[in-house]
This record gives C-alpha cells, sequence and structure tokens, in this order.
C-alpha cells in the first residue's frame, strides 16, 4: 500500500480494532488503553498511513448538528417519525440539531463536514448508501445492528427482536392457537432476520409449525390483505396471523371479514390440526409468498382474485391475530391488535442519548446498549386491553 491509499478501515483490519478506536488512538482521544494505542499507532505507520488534515480539521469543528438516516420506507411509517421525534428531543437537549438526510445518502466527505455525528436507524446491507455514511470519518450510532460488511459504527442501540416475537407466538398458544403464521418482513436488516430465525427456532422447541410468508419490509395493508388471504387458502389450519410491518394489521382485519373468520377467539369447531402444509416442526413458507422486493404478492396482489371463505376454512371459524409493531393501526382498529411496543420515541431518544454520549466523551465507543419493549394484549387475541 503507499500513504495515498491506506485508509483508516485499513489500519482498523490490521490493527484488529474499530475504526473508531483507530481514530482516537491517533488523535490522543477516547478511552482506549494505552497497549492499544501503542499498538494502533505502530499498525499505522508500517502501513504508511496520513491522516488528511483537511478531514481532521473538518472533524474538529463543531457543526452543532448530528444527521438521521432512515430507511427510504420511512415517510410513510408512523414507527420512523415517532422515533425521528424522540432523536431530535434528545439532541436538542445537548445543543444539538438534527438533520434529516436523504433517503439515497450523500458522500462521507459532504456529510462530514456538515455534521458532528450520525443516527443510522435499521441499517439495510443492501442500501448503497450505508458504507459510505459509516466511513464517513465522525462517530456513528446505528438503531438495531448492521449486518453487513462495511465497518462497523462507533455505537449502537438494540432491541431484542427475538424475545419479542417469542412472547407473540407463546402469547398466541396459550390463547389455543395451534397453527401460527407469521408474515415475515423481507430484506436482510437485523431485525428483519431475526424475526425469520426465532420464527424457525421457536416451532423447533416447540413441535409446532410456524408457516411463513414474506411480504415487503414495509408492506401496506393492501398487501398484507392479499397475503393473508392466500395464505389462509393454502393453509385452512392456520389460526393465528402475526404481522410484523408497521400498519399492515388492518390487511389482516379485513382479509379474515372477508374469508368469515372471526378475530378474536378460537373454538373447537375452528381449524385446528394438521392441514396441506407440510405438519412439521420449525417453520413452513407458504405457496406464493412475496418475493419482499417488487412488493407484489405471487398468490394473489392487490386486485386479483383470492380464495373464498369455503377455501379458507369454515366461516365462523376463529383465527388470532397479533402484530411485532404497534402503533395508531393497531391500537384504533376493530378489533384492536394486539401487539409489540417498541416505544419508538424512547428508542429514538436512546439512539440520540448515546450520540452525543460519545461525542461529549461520556461514552466509550463501540458502546452498545438495549432498548426495552412491552407486549400490549388487546381483543384481536381475546385479551382485555
Amino acid at each position: 500500500m503507499t500513504s495515498r491509499t491506506v485508509t483508516l478501515l485499513d489500519v482498523a483490519r490490521t490493527a484488529g480494532v474499530s475504526k473508531s478506536t483507530v481514530s482516537d488512538a491517533l488523535q490522543g482521544s477516547g478511552r482506549v488503553a494505552e497497549a492499544t494505542r501503542d499498538r494502533v499507532r505502530a499498525v499505522a505507520e508500517e502501513l504508511g498511513y496520513r491522516p488528511n488534515s483537511a478531514a481532521r480539521r473538518l472533524r474538529r469543528a463543531s457543526t452543532g448538528a448530528v444527521g438521521l438516516h432512515l430507511p427510504a420506507t420511512a415517510t410513510r411509517l408512523d414507527y420512523y417519525m415517532n422515533l425521528a421525534f424522540g432523536a431530535v428531543e434528545r439532541a436538542q437537549e445537548d445543543g444539538l440539531d438534527m438533520v434529516l438526510l436523504a433517503p439515497s445518502g450523500a458522500a462521507g466527505g459532504r456529510i462530514a463536514s456538515r455534521v458532528d455525528g450520525l443516527l443510522v436507524i435499521d441499517p439495510e446491507p443492501g442500501d448503497s448508501a450505508v458504507p459510505g455514511l459509516l466511513d464517513a470519518g465522525v462517530p456513528v450510532v446505528t438503531g438495531e445492528r448492521y449486518l453487513g460488511p462495511a465497518t462497523g459504527p462507533s455505537g449502537a442501540v438494540v432491541c431484542d427482536n427475538a424475545a419479542s416475537l417469542t412472547a407473540l407466538l407463546d402469547h398466541v398458544t396459550e390463547r389455543g392457537a395451534r397453527r401460527p403464521a407469521l408474515l415475515a418482513p423481507s430484506g436482510s436488516s437485523a431485525w428483519a432476520t431475526a424475526l425469520r430465525a426465532t420464527a424457525g427456532s421457536w416451532g423447533r422447541a416447540h413441535g409446532v409449525t410456524v408457516t411463513l410468508r414474506t411480504v415487503p419490509f414495509a408492506a401496506t395493508p393492501a398487501e398484507a390483505e392479499a397475503a393473508t388471504r392466500a395464505l389462509l387458502a393454502a393453509d385452512p389450519a392456520v389460526d393465528a396471523v402475526i404481522c410484523a410491518p408497521d400498519g399492515s394489521a388492518p390487511g389482516v382485519l379485513r382479509a379474515a371479514a372477508a374469508l368469515g373468520r372471526k378475530v378474536g377467539a378460537l373454538s373447537a369447531s375452528g381449524p385446528s390440526g394438521p392441514s396441506s402444509a407440510s405438519d412439521v416442526s420449525g417453520t413452513s413458507e407458504a405457496s406464493g409468498g412475496s418475493d419482499g422486493h417488487s412488493g407484489r404478492s405471487e398468490g394473489g396482489g392487490p386486485g386479483m382474485p383470492c380464495g373464498t371463505g369455503a377455501a379458507a376454512g369454515p366461516v365462523g371459524a376463529g383465527l388470532l391475530v397479533a402484530s411485532c409493531v404497534d402503533g395508531t393501526a393497531t391500537r384504533a382498529a376493530e378489533p384492536p391488535v394486539t401487539a409489540v411496543d417498541l416505544h419508538p420515541a424512547a428508542y429514538g431518544r436512546a439512539c440520540a442519548e448515546l450520540l452525543c454520549d460519545i461525542l461529549a466523551g461520556r461514552a466509550a465507543p463501540d458502546t452498545v446498549r438495549r432498548h426495552s419493549w412491552s407486549l400490549e394484549t388487546r381483543a384481536s387475541t381475546g385479551s382485555r386491553g
């Protein structure tokens, strides 16, 4: 390597530490052990690393602002809007303005000149903007872990998404469900990955088939309705549907009503036992699932013919409905839908607080903090709200 090609990431990889640790070690800042600082400096000298003086001046000069990067679908989802308000409120407490970044992102150097740090929420490995943001030369805190190959963030705030889906599956089975299904989000974000993996591990542990139907990460109610109709037509024994995407629960309720399924209670006459789906523990992928990218459902999209009530089980058979994300759509539904409250405003505050703490030296780089959730049980699973 020459001095013109060696980057902080090159030094970090060779030294076996994070990029933020390299930055702190070379600048004499942060909480870096002396032995680590010496090793990083030795590696940097060996590789011929030369810091970009202009970039260093940009990083040291406070802009009084931090950036917020949200998924491209965020503008129509209550969850992300509430999260953003919480983040803005917390940043202002440290005298920092919040800059909302365009979904397409921007070159790391330009971002570094405009903000002191970055929040990157639900980073998707397939999002082309994320690697540049992580390598922008300023502290970065992610909401959920980044599972991609680029350099890691300076810190992260994470939820136990496996535990929240486990709680939903436990709840619907306690209420009588014997064949639950999950409208699982597509993509490779930490949230989507954890939900799909948990459905399989929970099913294997309990000897129950959890039927999976993949839908877009931000599936609309219409997409959720089409997926649910196709799901119930393909597997009439499904007696509980857990929908992952924020705001999609009303579509599940509409599908249930159209197919004559009674939401909120199971009865002895309802579907139960083996069905046409593969009756093995773990997960089975229902036929005709969404491709997860175009937003169409191969098993019957919006405007396409769907199954009849007879095909989806006896009219009046019970169906439990729950959601992985709580919000206005679940609380205002009829009946109200049992859901996991991720406390998005508090989550946004927690992400901004960690970034502020790292910027002020109150928290060490590479800090990971956990955020709590709660299960709100309501009439859609036969529970009192």
